[in-house]
């Protein structure tokens, strides 16, 4: 059995656990091999390099768009480095040969920021191109950093292992982001060799900027489907579970266990970091199973999502949501019975760049639910030039979301749980395909309603 197996950058930080449990566990001899491991960055490396995913703290992307001393800033973060590798010393990173690599990778990096610049004061180039290729250029030094270590430490260790370098700073072939990992793994025999490919993937059509900070899953996603793999897993620091531990409580939180491809879309539309969706898709279309599990509870199977799966007992799987939304209302006497009205409003929201998570219509109101994020500010001060009325109101959604939920009671239960908690539904969607209730809330009450959902409609 052939795996391809994504590990995140808060477990790589825990890297003898990742070894004992992951990549050890019980196996002997043979059992090591017919594994692929795609890796994140370290936990925060990429924040160092980019801007916080969170919070958009600027990194050392930033002083290289603004100008400023982005050389000294990249010695900083070779230091921070080489902090992280004493940390590994103990399970057999050879601290040398590891402080070689990343010294001499960040020099590489140096001397094509310092190309691209001289480039860019030509000014015969198109200053946003440029801008992107730095992007991808230090987006990929945290994968390089962490691959390089784990297939060190795993030959110390006496395990048969391979660095799939897919970086491409070595060499200038204009390849595609397919065709590379298609060179780099044609030929491999994996029945004796575990393979560590890094999570960034140099093309020519730019892995950051088609999918940003979800690369390493498009890596991982590609992999798979190049090498045919039996499975897909993605191993995190918690189990994929009915609510966020860390709002229900540990004790609380039910891991999903089986679930589809349509709840990891809905899961993945509201923010909830599962599987990037452009990842999901090729898995999907492929027949691979994705298994979700948990870096520190090794014998536990996790969640397993594959394509026809629909729950034996009718039960809600997960109840997830976000904080950081928009609702946002366009009102307008004249807008009943008008056709084509909402595509007149859907023609901004393609010139900005917004996609809706919620849409919600009465005869003369039509209500969308956004991301808070900037380009959002832009399409609604736009709307307002446009529009009658537009309403603008920060919001959080809570979703109850079940491959067998499309019969009576759910519903009631969900809006049961929330009115006893004193909770006002200010909006709500729901499809024909019934799998995902969205209720639009206050956002000073996101938390409570989570709890609220989770007990009433996933303990069990």
């Amino acid at each position: 059995m052939l795996t391809v197996e994504k590990i995140g950058g808060t477990s790589m930080s825990q890297f003898q656990d990742v070894l004992q449990n992951i990549i050890r566990g019980n196996r002997k001899g043979d059992e090591f091999y017919n594994r692929i491991f795609v890796v994140s960055a370290y936990n925060n490396v990429t924040n160092w390099l980019l801007e916080h995913k969170k919070t958009g703290e600027p990194g050392i992307y930033n002083k290289f768009l603004n100008g400023e001393d982005y050389s000294s800033a990249l010695d900083s973060f070779c230091q921070r480095l080489l902090l992280i590798n004493d940390g590994f010393a103990d399970i057999g990173l050879d601290l040398k040969e590891a402080r070689d690599f990343i010294r001499f990778r960040v020099d590489q990096a140096k001397t094509l920021l310092y190309s691209l610049g001289k480039v860019l004061a030509s000014g015969y180039v198109n200053m946003t191109d440029i801008h992107l290729a730095a992007r991808e250029i230090l987006a990929s030094l945290g994968e390089a950093h962490s691959g390089w270590n784990s297939v060190n430490i795993l030959n110390n260790n006496g395990i048969n292992a391979r660095f799939i370098d897919l970086c491409g700073f070595n060499d200038n072939e204009p390849l595609t982001i397919d065709q590379r990992i298609h060179r780099e793994f044609a030929g491999v025999d994996f029945s004796n060799i575990v393979c560590v490919a890094t999570g960034y993937t140099k093309g020519t059509e730019g892995i950051m900027r088609a999918f940003d900070r979800g690369y390493s899953e498009v890596t991982f996603s590609k992999i798979a489907v190049e090498v045919k793999a039996d499975e897909a897993v993605i191993h995190k620091e918690y189990h994929l579970s009915s609510a966020d531990p860390k709002i229900v409580g540990v004790e609380n939180s039910v891991p999903v266990g089986h679930t589809n491809y349509i709840i990891a879309d809905q899961i993945a539309d509201i923010g909830m970091e599962a599987i990037h969706p452009k990842a999901a898709k090729p898995l999907e279309l492929a027949g691979i199973n994705i298994r979700i599990k948990n870096t520190f509870q090794p014998e536990h199977p996790g969640t397993l999502i594959s394509r026809d799966y629909i729950s034996p007992e009718p039960r809600v799987e997960i109840v997830s949501g976000s904080r950081k939304v928009i609702a946002l209302e366009i009102h307008d006497p004249m807008m009943v019975g008008e056709v084509g009205y909402d595509a007149r409003i859907m023609q901004y929201f393609q010139k900005y760049n917004v996609s809706y998570i919620l849409k919600s219509t009465n005869a003369n109101s039509i209500t969308m639910v956004v991301w808070d994020e900037e380009k959002a500010d832009e399409l609604i001060t736009k709307l307002k030039e446009v529009f009658y009325q537009v309403t603008v109101r920060p919001a959080a959604i809570v979703c109850a979301m079940g491959t067998n939920i499309a019969m009576p009671g759910f519903l009631y239960r969900a809006a049961k749980a929330l009115y006893e908690q004193g909770i006002n539904v200010e909006s709500f969607a729901q499809s024909l395909m019934q799998v995902n209730m969205q209720f639009v809330i206050s956002r000073e009450q996101y938390e409570e309603a989570v709890i609220a959902l989770n007990e009433a409609l996933c303990k069990r």
